[in-house]
């Protein structure tokens, strides 16, 4: 969602950077650690003395209260029009509440059905959360597509068996060699329909594989 549908680097930014200060944690250490994770396991890893769940309620809480400057990112309305409804969902670090408020804050179409922090147990980089999407549209996750932007996501792809292509919007190229392909945005994607199959067309760096 974060960086393929939707820009919310601002808002993840102040929201933890606000946190970590309430906590005292030092801010660098925090916003490398928040982006392309559950907020639940970031809480954990930073201050495993604090209770997780009523953490994630503040940080939460703050998260949906910044939406200053959400907007959408190129190419993503052309690409989302092209595939059919049920081909296609979400799969995000974030929670549900905060997932359905940001899409619908950047216009985005929020699925009916999506995969977010409260329906794994494990998050990203572990593959669960990209296997139970794969499920949710009823194929393999060989059969899947996985547009990552964050180390942990690409990693998280490759380990459920999905194709993985990476947008170099937040991360740098070097971080993201764990995806097969890298794209710029999703101006360089478009997809076609032909009968059961959807091909993507692309221009891209090919990753070793």
């Amino acid at each position: 969602m974060d960086g393929i549908l939707i820009s919310s680097i601002g808002s993840v930014e102040r929201s933890w950077t606000k946190w970590a200060r309430m906590r005292g944690i030092e801010v660098e250490n925090a916003l490398k650690m928040a982006h392309g994770r559950r907020a639940i396991e970031t809480i954990e890893l930073l201050r495993p003395d604090l209770d997780s769940e009523a953490e994630l309620k503040i940080i939460e809480d703050i998260e949906i209260a910044d939406g200053e400057g959400l907007r959408e990112l190129p190419g993503v309305f052309e690409l989302l029009r092209s595939l059919p409804a049920d081909r296609w969902t979400v799969v995000t670090s974030a929670t549900e509440k905060l997932a359905r408020a940001r899409l619908a804050d950047g216009g985005i179409p929020v699925p009916v059905r999506l995969v977010t922090a409260n329906q794994v147990t494990r998050g990203k980089p572990h593959p669960e959360p990209f296997i139970a999407g794969a499920a949710l549209l009823g194929f393999k996750p060989e059969e899947c597509v996985v547009f990552e932007d964050s180390a942990s996501g690409v990693i998280a792809g490759r380990a459920a068996g999905c194709t993985v292509i990476a947008t170099t919007f937040s991360h740098r190229a070097e971080d993201l060699e764990a995806a097969h392909y890298l794209v710029e945005d999703l101006t360089c994607v478009s997809a076609a329909q032909h009968e059961d199959d959807i091909a993507l067309n692309f221009v891209a760096r090919e990753m070793s594989l």
